[in-house]
């Protein structure tokens, strides 16, 4: 019989990749025959300062993610159960609620919360490292790294202190899935134990190649800072770069970007398109020429890139975090140093100016994608780590 799998997750009030994945995983694991179920919170409940209080608390233990947890086991009786993110509301104390029920535990790490406040190792427009490997994350907690507030920030790195001294990560978490060697490498560094820590990468499914050589440069992701979108607008006003871009997303910097796009003369070739559908995205990579991934922190994967990938669009990326696991200069995309705006300019132009050299690495990108990120690649690899932690337990 196939394993019945618990997905728990907390959804961001702005969704993004790591929401998508989760639809995807339980989409693919009811495709293949597994009775899944999904046991999910939302940050949008959290819209009053007592209820902020409140989690505030919560997010260390909650005893009321846990009986809630412990009720949803007792109910479907699941062979795993699969967290893909618990903070804020559900807590480390769901841990806890698999292991008196004798249900192993995956976690998938789609960010860097359990060794930064903030998750991000970015601060200050730049990579920041100096919660790494501390027992406490004090520097994060002094400078209120997370939602740049200390009251929230404390909460978070109470967390992180009192579940790394209880050593909830080292002893009830059976398998961590990380998404890149990049990522698994900086983990083992903040204290998780390497034998447990399996990299996979996130899938898509196939929405078939492009066709035509595009007339845009494209973005899509996240309009925040660690994004390196400035740095995308330097080049193309610095530069006077008369190349079509299309800019898709949400986000804290979507006002600014949009003055900055009219501040600077930009509207002839920038666009600021705002969030759509993934189908209209999907539709937005197969008429364009290249994607560009901009990002300035230690980016754990990239969903747009592999997305990217499937459709046969090659990808200009910066070479930083896990981004050169996935990019292959000169094969399926370009890396540029990130913030170096001119050396960004220079590739986005030698890109343009070459649409044969575009295709040719979308055509690779295209073959890079069905070796390595499709739903059936995914799949066997989630089995094997499903296998591996229910039959641990068994033993």
């Amino acid at each position: 019989m196939k394993p019945r799998v618990l997905l728990l997750h907390n959804y961001y009030k702005q969704q993004g990749g790591e929401d998508a994945v989760v639809k995807a995983d339980r989409a693919l694991l009811k495709r293949e025959g597994h009775p899944t179920f999904l046991l999910e919170e939302s940050n949008v409940t959290i819209n009053n300062p007592m209820a902020k209080a409140r989690v505030a608390v919560a997010a260390v233990y909650s005893r009321s993610a846990r009986l809630k947890v412990a009720a949803q086991i007792s109910k479907v009786n699941p062979d795993v159960v699969h967290v893909h993110n618990f903070f804020p509301l559900l807590s480390p104390s769901v841990y806890d609620a698999c292991g008196a029920a004798g249900v192993p535990v995956v976690q998938t790490l789609h960010n860097y919360r359990l060794a930064c406040p903030n998750a991000l190792f970015f601060r200050g427009g730049r990579v920041c490292e100096d919660c790494l490997g501390k027992a406490i994350p004090w520097p994060g907690a002094w400078r209120g790294c997370y939602r740049q507030s200390r009251v929230q920030t404390l909460a978070v790195t109470a967390m992180l202190g009192v579940h790394k001294l209880r050593g909830t990560w080292r002893t009830r978490v059976d398998a961590f899935i990380a998404l890149t060697q990049f990522q698994k490498e900086k983990l083992v560094q903040a204290g998780l134990p390497t034998n447990k820590i399996t990299v996979k990468p996130n899938f898509v499914a196939d929405p078939g190649a492009k066709t035509g050589e595009g007339n845009f440069a494209l973005y899509v992701g996240r309009l925040s800072p660690e994004k390196g979108l400035g740095i995308l607008l330097d080049a193309w006003k610095e530069q006077a770069l008369d190349i079509p871009l299309k800019i898709v997303g949400s986000g804290p910097l979507a006002e600014q970007l949009a003055a900055r796009v009219e501040q600077d003369g930009l509207g002839d070739t920038a666009l600021l398109v705002g969030s759509k559908p993934r189908a209209v995205v999907l539709a937005l990579m197969k008429s364009a020429r290249f994607l560009l991934f901009s990002s300035e922190w230690h980016e754990t994967f990239g969903l747009s890139i592999i997305e990217a990938f499937a459709c046969g669009l090659p990808v200009i990326a910066s070479r930083i975090g896990g981004i050169p696991e996935i990019v292959e200069d000169g094969r399926t995309g370009w890396l540029v140093e990130p913030g170096d705006a001119d050396a960004w300019a220079r590739t986005i132009k030698e890109a343009w100016d070459n649409p044969e050299e575009c295709a040719r690495r979308g055509r690779e990108a295209r073959a890079e994608y069905l070796a390595k990120y499709t739903p059936e690649k995914n799949y066997e690899q989630l089995m094997a780590i499903y296998e591996s932690v229910i039959n641990r337990r068994k033993n």
